[in-house]
C-alpha cells in the first residue's frame, strides 16, 4: 500500500507505534533519509527486521530512494517474513523531498540531535583541545574520561584519557575520583560531540563534587588542532563493582530517574507489557558487554547505556515502543533511563533485573533458511568443478583481503551482476563468501529466483582458505568507491586521517538544529 509523504508525516507525529525503514544500503541512506528513518539494509533486511522491529503487526512503512523496485521487493520479503501492515513511502526520499520536507545527512539522528538541544538546555561546560592539551602539559589535576566503548577507545584515544563509557560513568565515577578530592577536574571526550556533552550532564546530573567539563569535538577536535591522539591505549575502568559504595550510587540514579517521570517496575508488570498485543516492549541491558555475556535475560538486546543514547536507531526499531531497561544493581539503568525520557521514550527500569524469570513470545517472523556451510577444501572443489565465487562481505572488507577471482557482490545489485558479468553466464553453481552467515542465507532468497539452486556458504577465515589452496590478494580500488553503496566515506573516514571528512562531520552535527522542524524539536522532554 503507498503513502503519500503528507500521510506520513501525519504518522510519525500520531502517538501510535511506528517502525520506518529505510532499506537502501548504509552509505545510500547516510547521504539522504529522513530525521525518523531506521537503516535496514536490504542485503540484511531479514535478520535486521526481526530484531528491530519484533512485533509482526507492528505499522511499518519502507522506504527507498523512489518508492519502486527495491521498496517493493522489501516488502516482499517482509510479508513472506510474516509482517502484515506494510505500506511504501510513494516517491521514495525524492518524494518525501518534492513534498518540502527535510533530508538528512549521517547517521543515528534523533540521538544526535538530542545530544545538541541537550547542550543548550544544560548548558553544559566544555572546554577546548588547545586549553585541554595546554592544562595536561602543565600537569593540572586532570581526569580525562573517554565515553566512548572500549574497541572505540583503543584505536584512538586523548593523551592520558582512561576509557569509562557513558553508561559506566553512574557507577564507576568515585572508583575514578573521591568525593574529597575536590581539586580535580572531570574531563569527558568522545570522538566527535555527543557522548563528550551526555558524559559531562550525566556526571552533573548527579551532582558530583568536582567540576565536569566535555571536551569540545572531541577526538576529532584535538586532530584537527593538529594535536597528537594516542593509539592502542588500554586503560580502563575497573569491570568490578564496589558494593559498599552501591546505596549512595542507586539513590542518585533513582531520584535522577524519578525527575524525569521513569517508572520502577516488577517482574510481573514486565510480563504483562511484553504480553500486550497492542505494544512493542523492548528489553535494554544496559551493562558491559562482559556482564551481558555471562547472563542475561530471555529477550533482552545488549544496549550498553551510553551508546543507547548515542544510537538508539540502532537498537530500537519502533517509535512509539516501550522501552524497559535493566542492569544488575539499579544505578546504570535508571541514570541512562533520565535521558531516555529526556528524548521521548515511554521507559521503566526493571526491579531487581537479574532475579526476574520473563518469557516473551517467540519472533513470529520466519527467516531465510540456513545454506549449507562448506569448508575451505570443500569450497576449493566445487570452484574446481566450475562453481563461482561470489564475495557479500564488506565492500571495505572485500579491498582489504578476498579471493583470487572472486566478484564483489551486493544483494540489491546481485541480478545486475549476474546479467553483466562475463563470466557468470547462465545457472552456474555459487560459492558465496562472507563473515555474517545471515547475509548470505537471506541473498540466497534472490539467487534462487533467478534459477540457480545450488548455493553454498564459505566463512572467510584466512588460514583456512591459504591452507586450503586459496589465494588471498587486496585491490584498494576495486570495487570503486561509487559502487561502495554500503559505506557512509565521511562518518568512517574521519577516523583514518581525513581532515576534511573529520571537519564535515562536526559541522554536519552543529547543523542539525537549523534543520529539524518544531514537530521533531517538540518530541523531545528537555528542560526549558
Amino acid at each position: 500500500m503507498l503513502i503519500t509523504p503528507q500521510q506520513l508525516k501525519s504518522w510519525l507525529h500520531d502517538g501510535q507505534e511506528i517502525a520506518l525503514l529505510d532499506v537502501r544500503e548504509h552509505g545510500q541512506y547516510g547521504e539522504n533519509h529522513l530525521f525518523y528513518v531506521v537503516s535496514v539494509p536490504y542485503s540484511n533486511l531479514e535478520h535486521e527486521a526481526v530484531r528491530l522491529v519484533p512485533k509482526s503487526t507492528t505499522r511499518i512503512v519502507v522506504v527507498d530512494e523512489d518508492g519502486q523496485a527495491l521498496a517493493r521487493l522489501a516488502t516482499k520479503r517482509l510479508s513472506t517474513m510474516g509482517y502484515s501492515n506494510i505500506h511504501i513511502l510513494e516517491g521514495g526520499t525524492q518524494g518525501w523531498k518534492l513534498a518540502g520536507y527535510e533530508l538528512f545527512a549521517g547517521v543515528n539522528l534523533p540521538s544526535k540531535t538530542f545530544g545538541e538541544l541537550a547542550e543548550h538546555a544544560f548548558n553544559t561546560p566544555r572546554i577546548s583541545a588547545i586549553e585541554l592539551d595546554k592544562r595536561i602539559a602543565e600537569g593540572d589535576k586532570l581526569l580525562v574520561l573517554d565515553g566512548r566503548p572500549f574497541t572505540e577507545y583503543k584505536k584512538m584515544s586523548i593523551p592520558t584519557a582512561v576509557c569509562c563509557p557513558n553508561g559506566e560513568l553512574p557507577l564507576r565515577i568515585d572508583d575514578l575520583v573521591t568525593d574529597s578530592d575536590t581539586e580535580t577536574t572531570v574531563v569527558i571526550n568522545c570522538a566527535g560531540r555527543t557522548r563528550s556533552i551526555i558524559g559531562a550532564q550525566t556526571l552533573i546530573n548527579l551532582s558530583i563534587k568536582q567540576r565536569v567539563l566535555a571536551l569540545e569535538n572531541g577526538t576529532q577536535g584535538w586532530y584537527l588542532a593538529d594535536l597528537l591522539l594516542d593509539h592502542g591505549q588500554t586503560r580502563r575502568h575497573s569491570l568490578e563493582i564496589d558494593t559498599s559504595k552501591l546505596a549512595t550510587r542507586r539513590a542518585k540514579a533513582r531520584n535522577l530517574a524519578q525527575k524525569h517521570g521513569v517508572k520502577f517496575v516488577d517482574a510481573s508488570t514486565v510480563q504483562a507489557w511484553l504480553d500486550d498485543p497492542q505494544r512493542t516492549t523492548y528489553l535494554c541491558d544496559v551493562r558491559t558487554p562482559e556482564e551481558f555475556a555471562q547472563a542475561s535475560l530471555q529477550g533482552a538486546q545488549h544496549t550498553p547505556g551510553g551508546q543507547l543514547v548515542q544510537a538508539t536507531d540502532q537498537y530500537i526499531g519502533t517509535r512509539g515502543a516501550r522501552l524497559v531497561l535493566f542492569d544488575s544493581e539499579e544505578v546504570r539503568a535508571p541514570a541512562m533511563a533520565s535521558w531516555m525520557a529526556m528524548m521521548g521514550w515511554e521507559v521503566a527500569v526493571l526491579e531487581n533485573a537479574l532475579a526476574a524469570i520473563l518469557s516473551p513470545a517467540e519472533p513470529a517472523q520466519r527467516l531465510p533458511s540456513a545454506l549449507p556451510t562448506l569448508t575451505a577444501v570443500q569450497a576449493r572443489e566445487k570452484i574446481n568443478a566450475g562453481a563461482l565465487l561470489l564475495d557479500l562481505r564488506s565492500s571495505t572488507a572485500y579491498k582489504a583481503s578476498h579471493i583470487e577471482d572472486s566478484v564483489w557482490a551486493i544483494r540489491p545489485r546481485l541480478t545486475k551482476i549476474l546479467t553483466t558479468n562475463s563470466a557468470l553466464t547462465g545457472l552456474p553453481a555459487l560459492v558465496l563468501v562472507t563473515d555474517t552467515p545471515a547475509t548470505a542465507n537471506a541473498a540466497a532468497l534472490d539467487l534462487r529466483e533467478t534459477g540457480i539452486t545450488d548455493i553454498g556458504l564459505l566463512k572467510f577465515q584466512a588460514n583456512d582458505l591459504i591452507n586450503a589452496g586459496f589465494r588471498l590478494t587486496a585491490s584498494p580500488q576495486t570495487p570503486p568507491d561509487p559502487d561502495c553503496i554500503d559505506y557512509l566515506f565521511f562518518v568512517h573516514d574521519r577516523h583514518d586521517g581525513n581532515k576534511q571528512a573529520a571537519q564535515q562531520y562536526l559541522d554536519w552535527e552543529t547543523n542539525l538544529l537549523s534543520q529539524i522542524d518544531e514537530q521533531e524539536r517538540n518530541s523531545y522532554r528537555l528542560p526549558h
